[in-house]
């Protein structure tokens, strides 16, 4: 693939993905910054610049995973295609110190 990415995640196994541009519902093709591999996803609803989606299905309690390394936790089910944000996750930092 050749032409700018639509979404990038910054490892191969992320459990989320970054839009870097506004994206609608659809079939996009996104890279890896890590290790340069291409991927498509499938969105099921907006997703604004900048912000997270899920690349495979969460459910409550399951960790969320950005740069290789566990960076939150679903508050709720995250479908694949989803939107993820402070309504349906927890920092897994902030997680961490109530423990």
């Amino acid at each position: 693939m050749t032409s700018a990415p639509q979404f990038l995640l910054h490892h191969d196994g992320d459990s989320v993905a970054v839009a870097v541009q506004d994206l609608e519902p659809g079939t996009l093709k996104g890279a890896s910054v890590k290790q340069g591999t291409w991927s498509t996803a499938v969105l099921n609803q907006a997703i604004p610049l900048g912000h997270k989606f899920a690349l495979v299905d969460h459910a409550e309690g399951d960790p969320i995973i950005k740069y290789g390394i566990q960076v939150g936790v679903a508050s709720a089910p995250i479908k694949t295609g989803e939107y993820i944000h402070t309504h349906n996750m927890r920092s897994y930092r902030w997680e961490a110190s109530r423990a």
